[in-house]
């Protein structure tokens, strides 16, 4: 159990600001907090810190769920479909292939290809499907396969998970999503999911692809199950494994969407929380140098607000997103609104890429040309 620091958090966050590392129970002591406003003051003055630049960024690629069908069972997913569903599907290949090409014609460089624990694709399957992808668009970026797929994957064909991410990476797996995580707690992974992976296991998946020279990102979704001690928890295990790697590139956090699973009966966690919260993973996580914020799940005027409590990214323009709109939040943006949103604040708005380096000129130019007369219903559209 973490024993909470004492509950005048000045002294926590003056710390932070200063550069000095939170323990667990001073990081428990803000989350416990309700003045969110010298909270959020702290966040976005240690994010102005790390981030002394200009401008803050956003990037544009396409959520592209290859398949609904999966053999664990989530309480929180309003999107899987069990292997005798008669609504699973597996995408064409040449469907697929389309939606990346619709991609890059709106100045994406990257796809976020996610799909459910599959119960007979091999991995040759998967290399196929990734060889494909990346001859036919070697500019693009696959950031794909949440850890609990890359951990199904060892089991599906008996193989260890060291060359399970070797023959990924050699076909042209570019980086991982941090997806799968929720919280990373197994007494709360139990509780939600059976048939996925724990805790230790998704924190592997992380770590060998990080030894092999790979980047990803990390996510917590909250707001359900969870104590506030083991929202602490899983950043505290997520800062460990940082130490050791380096290789999370960011961090991002959002609130259950509980409409239409199997815990519709919580109540839905308000942006006070959500708020509250991503300011507290920026002061915790001092060694992850990216927080994006999760406007899918908030909106336009609460997914803004978070640029100034500790993020300094406005995540993808999201040309399709199927999850979280199963669970009845459908939040879209244009990619003018994006860029307002953080010229609103005082930022010059640039384009970057999956490393969180900065796209050239003509290539930033292009996708705001392509998107200028692109609403959000269109985006909507196209991603029926």
């Amino acid at each position: 159990m973490i024993a909470s620091a004492a509950t005048d958090i000045r002294d926590i966050l003056d710390k932070s600001i200063a550069g000095e590392r939170l323990s667990p129970a001073e990081g428990l002591a803000l989350l416990e907090s309700h003045d969110l406003a010298a909270i959020g003051s702290a966040a976005d003055q240690v994010s102005r810190r790390m981030h002394p630049e200009p401008y803050r960024t956003y990037n544009v690629d396409r959520n592209i769920n290859y398949t609904n069908i999966c053999t664990a069972v989530c309480n929180f997913c309003a999107f899987y479909r069990g292997p005798k569903s008669d609504e699973g599907y597996v995408l064409p290949r040449e469907e697929l292939l389309k939606k990346v090409e619709e991609t890059v014609a709106l100045g994406g460089n990257q796809i976020l290809m996610q799909g459910g624990l599959h119960p007979k694709f091999k991995i040759d399957w998967y290399e196929e499907l990734l060889c494909d992808i990346k001859t036919a668009f070697p500019e693009v970026n696959v950031h794909g396969f949440s850890p609990p797929e890359l951990h199904h994957f060892t089991k599906v064909n008996n193989m260890p998970l060291r060359e399970v991410l070797e023959r990924l990476k050699a076909a042209g797996l570019g980086s991982i999503p941090g997806g799968g995580a929720e919280i990373l707690v197994d007494r709360v992974r139990s509780a939600l999911t059976r048939g996925k992976c724990m805790t230790d296991e998704w924190l592997e998946v992380m770590r060998v692809w990080h030894q092999l020279g790979g980047i990803s990102t990390a996510t917590m979704m909250f707001g359900h199950l969870e104590t506030l001690e083991e929202r602490i928890e899983h950043l505290n295990r997520l800062r460990e494994v940082q130490d050791e790697t380096q290789g999370f590139t960011a961090f991002i956090c959002w609130t259950f969407q509980p409409d239409n699973t199997e815990l519709s009966h919580l109540p839905a966690v308000g942006s006070f929380e959500y708020l509250k919260t991503q300011a507290v993973s920026r002061l915790y996580l001092d060694n992850i140098p990216n927080i994006q914020s999760s406007w899918v799940t908030q909106g336009l005027k609460v997914g803004q607000l978070a640029m100034l409590f500790g993020a300094n990214d406005m995540g993808s323009l999201m040309i399709e997103e199927n999850v979280v709109a199963e669970a009845g939040t459908v939040h879209y943006l244009s990619l003018g609104q994006i860029r307002e949103a953080i010229e609103e604040l005082g930022f010059e708005a640039r384009q970057r890429d999956v490393f969180y380096q900065l796209v050239s000129a003509d290539i930033e130019q292009k996708a705001i040309d392509a998107n200028q007369n692109r609403g959000p219903k269109d985006l909507v559209q196209l991603s029926s």
